[in-house]
């Protein structure tokens, strides 16, 4: 069998206008766009993968690897890898959006593989520990974090741009009661200071959080050692890092207790689980980032967490964007808390091109912020900052609730 092309199709997330925005003078309020690719072959067999950490340029990333793929035998994928992390170094150290562009090529043999040998991805891993995966949610306020228990998911994670409103996470730690895991995403812009998320941090120690998500900016790993030391709260962090090269400081270093790998960036399925396998070592568990990919990659993590021992629990955004379920077959759908590992071969998924073109993208680089006086000190969401210390530290550095 031999690669005969590479397909991408890149669509915009939700990109149907939106009235009235004041988001972008093309007039859609988001910035997301999913990346999918169909690795061909002479066979008639084809494989579908999805690629992030910037999707209009990880297109053009797979189209340029594709040149020293075309004629290569897929089954040899951990050989194609480093064809393609060998042939792409001349231009650097490429961090999400080689890992990107590698995860969707990556994938996508993994799936041409199960479908030959008619087989799920996850038997060629060495076999499952589970057949199903818990996943969690995501909430802003009480009423929501009720609507996600009662679809049966016991984890809700609270996430914040800027500053973490800690009477909010209170509120909904109190709406879920204990049978509830609840977690604080804190993942800038603008980035806390180490100090601040330490302040933040012991506020939030009794409020029993399963873990402490991105407090600081990523690159800051002596920051993360900090906070490990000062804070009785599980750290988490690794969705913004590509390859087992990216993730081995936070895991050799100890400065999580959750590495969040992302399935579309990390640079494919084999990298996920030797990142899970580096983790396991140092007795850490791992809960892949799903915040920002589409429903390939999730077949993907599913089969990744089926069949490692260390896994925690998936990030599931499952009511994003009603196209989620329509540009894939079949659509995942929440069971009691978790998604179903798919028994059929190769990843279970398969791209309903017709519905990808009726969402050409149109963007994809974020709108800053509102300047509402969390993301940003009041005055200063122009400035573009890419950390700041938290001012008015009375008000946003301490719950007032009692």
């Amino acid at each position: 069998m031999k690669i005969t092309a590479i397909e991408t199709h890149l669509m915009q997330v939700g990109a149907r206008p939106v009235s009235g925005t004041s988001r972008g003078s093309d007039g859609h309020g988001g910035s997301r766009n999913w990346l999918f690719v169909r690795v061909l072959t002479d066979e008639g067999i084809y494989g579908v993968g999805e690629g992030s950490g910037w999707p209009r340029v990880v297109k053009a990333a797979v189209e340029d690897l594709a040149r020293v793929l075309v004629g290569e035998d897929p089954a040899h994928i951990d050989r194609l890898w480093q064809r393609m992390y060998v042939a792409s170094m001349g231009h650097g150290v490429l961090g999400t959006v080689g890992g990107g562009a590698m995860t969707a090529i990556e994938m996508a043999l993994w799936d041409i593989k199960g479908k030959a040998l008619g087989q799920p991805v996850w038997n060629l891993l060495g076999g499952r520990f589970r057949d199903r995966v818990r996943v969690y949610g995501h909430a802003r306020t009480p009423e929501r974090a009720r609507e996600l228990m009662g679809l049966g998911i016991k984890g809700v994670k609270v996430g914040f741009t800027g500053a973490v409103d800690i009477d909010r996470v209170a509120a909904i730690r109190d709406a879920v009661g204990p049978e509830v895991d609840v977690m604080v995403d804190a993942h800038g812009p603008s980035w806390m200071t180490p100090a601040d998320a330490i302040r933040v941090g012991r506020e939030l120690e009794h409020l029993d959080l399963l873990f402490y998500e991105d407090p600081i900016a990523p690159d800051n790993l002596d920051g993360y050692a900090r906070i490990r030391d000062a804070v009785a709260i599980p750290l988490a962090a690794g969705e913004r890092h590509a390859n087992i090269w990216g993730l081995r400081p936070l895991i050799e270093r100890e400065l999580v207790d959750v590495v969040q790998p992302d399935t579309g960036r990390a640079g494919g399925i084999t990298q996920m689980r030797k990142i899970a396998a580096m983790a396991e070592a140092h007795y850490i568990t791992m809960a892949p980032h799903s915040g920002s990919l589409g429903p390939v990659a999730e077949f993907a993590a599913l089969h990744v967490m089926a069949t490692i021992p260390n896994a925690l629990m998936l990030e599931r955004v499952e009511f994003d964007w009603p196209g989620r379920a329509e540009v894939v077959t079949p659509a995942l759908r929440t069971e009691d808390g978790h998604l179903r590992v798919p028994d059929t071969p190769g990843l279970g998924v398969d791209l309903v091109l017709d519905e990808i073109l009726k969402y050409p993208s149109v963007r994809n680089v974020a709108t800053m912020p509102e300047d509402d006086g969390w993301a940003y000190e009041p005055g200063t969401a122009g400035e573009n900052i890419y950390f700041q210390t938290r001012l008015a530290r009375a008000r946003k550095l301490r719950r007032k609730a009692t």
